[in-house]
């Protein structure tokens, strides 16, 4: 009892610092709508739209990195410091490489665009938006990078403190890019492109000096020394980090397809949807921290080979995930008509968007296990699983009958956003069941992992 005591607070330590820089991200999301809001209907319209492009690409890469964190971990728990930055070379070398991919797709996007049929001013302002942002891309991955360095030797600490560094830049940096202050031109909505790509090169600028000169990096310092690429260690991140990024792109991709294909049934409905949805995304940020957190702790285990504390990790921080939702989906059915009325004052919205948060709350549990039990698998360094499990819950299973239930009378009479939302809830309940037979499966095996680390 007194050792899951301890690991239970050393998850806490670890995830709250990373729950707030989450919130800080979103506050971000949230002022650059507001605030290209306040231009026209068209400028927010055109935030919304550039980042539905951004988003899936960017996050993408950021998937392919999210696989070395657990591997920083494992050199940690083995006092083997002087191995993470040599790792941390290749994690930059695909970083760059993702970012170039990004900033080619996003220079193109104009063909996508066309396709949409948007008004003309909405296409521009979007384009604007895209040609702005993807300046942005390399800054974004290269934080990761270092954020998972940070993150890899159990100090989370700076990824708290980099987000409030990135909201001081957002706020003058919207003001000046949108409005055209202090000599700059009226941006609009397009402005928000500028505003976030020069927040993400102050964020990776701030990161790096911070870990130049703090001592609790003095063997990881990112301008210590320089690493060639090693093609060994370079293949076997790709085998990791893939699986990854295929299962953050199945994911983004469910929910941009249920918005597109409940925008038929009316703006009453997608508001509805997009309230329930939004809160969802905020709450779920708990869990998703204490995820972190654990994919950490299991990876510092492993490196100490102490496989038994890396289980007893896992079950603390699935038990703590659990706990949060519950807490979080009991405010959900208690306040769900207040937490609508925050977003939206119309009393049809806010009846649908309180119905759908009845659904959200059980969605909720389903989530905290599934993300918990994923992010103990990339301390384990089992990601090839995530794929094919994403695939089956949320597009076998999810979507599938999401779109049964919502659009079609197969079943029961077409339910529409509350079928969708009947699928999302079977979709990450599936997923929550496999990865933690998954999990079990890998604990039980007590398999070894070897890596090369490149140096």
């Amino acid at each position: 009892m007194h050792q899951s005591g301890f690991q239970a607070k050393k998850l806490i330590q670890l995830a709250l610092p990373v729950f707030i820089a989450q919130i800080t991200q979103t506050m971000m999301g949230f002022i650059d709508t507001m605030m290209a809001g306040r231009v026209s209907a068209t400028d927010m319209a055109a935030v919304a739209v550039g980042t539905s492009l951004w988003l899936p690409a960017i996050l993408f890469v950021h998937g392919m990195l999210m696989a070395f964190t657990p591997l920083f971990s494992h050199y940690h728990g083995a006092d083997d410091s002087k191995s993470i930055r040599p790792l941390a070379f290749q994690a930059a070398y695909i970083a760059t490489i993702g970012a170039i991919g990004v900033m080619l797709f996003l220079g193109s996007a104009s063909l996508l665009l066309d396709k949409m049929d948007l008004e003309p001013l909405l296409q521009a302002q979007s384009e604007g938006y895209l040609n702005a942002i993807l300046w942005g891309a390399p800054a974004y991955v290269l934080y990761q990078v270092l954020r998972g360095v940070s993150e890899g030797i159990s100090y989370t600490l700076p990824t708290m403190v980099i987000g409030f560094i990135g909201l001081a830049v957002n706020i003058p940096a919207n003001y000046i890019f949108i409005y055209g202050k202090f000599g700059m031109p009226a941006m609009g909505g397009a402005g928000c492109g500028v505003a976030t790509a020069l927040v993400f090169w102050a964020m990776l600028l701030a990161m790096t000096v911070y870990m130049q000169v703090h001592r609790k990096f003095a063997e990881v310092k990112p301008l210590g020394s320089w690493h060639r690429p090693h093609g060994k260690t370079l293949w076997q991140m790709l085998k990791l980090g893939m699986p990854i990024a295929m299962a953050l792109f199945f994911e983004v991709s469910l929910f941009a397809i249920i918005a597109l294909l409940l925008a038929p049934l009316g703006a009453t409905v997608v508001a509805g949807h997009q309230i329930a949805l939004n809160f969802s995304a905020m709450v779920f940020m708990l869990p998703l921290s204490v995820g972190i957190a654990v994919s950490i702790r299991v990876g510092y285990y492993l490196g100490r080979e102490q496989a038994d504390t890396a289980v007893l990790v896992t079950r603390v921080g699935l038990t703590l995930g659990f706990v949060l939702a519950a807490c979080t989906a009991l405010m959900t059915v208690l306040l769900r008509y207040d937490i609508a009325r925050l977003y939206n004052s119309e009393p049809e919205v806010v009846a649908l968007a309180g119905s759908l948060m009845l659904m959200a709350a059980l969605y909720q549990l389903s989530d905290s296990v599934q993300v918990v039990a994923a992010a103990a698998l990339r301390g384990y360094k089992d990601t090839r699983s995530a794929f094919g499990i994403t695939l089956i819950s949320y597009w076998g299973v999810g979507m599938s009958l999401g779109y049964v239930l919502g659009y079609t009378d197969l079943l029961v009479p077409a339910m529409g956003a509350h079928g969708f939302w009947t699928g999302l809830i079977a979709g990450l309940t599936t997923a929550a069941i496999l990865f933690a037979i998954r999990l079990r499966s890998i604990q039980k095996s007590g398999r070894r992992f070897e890596f090369t680390s490149g140096h």
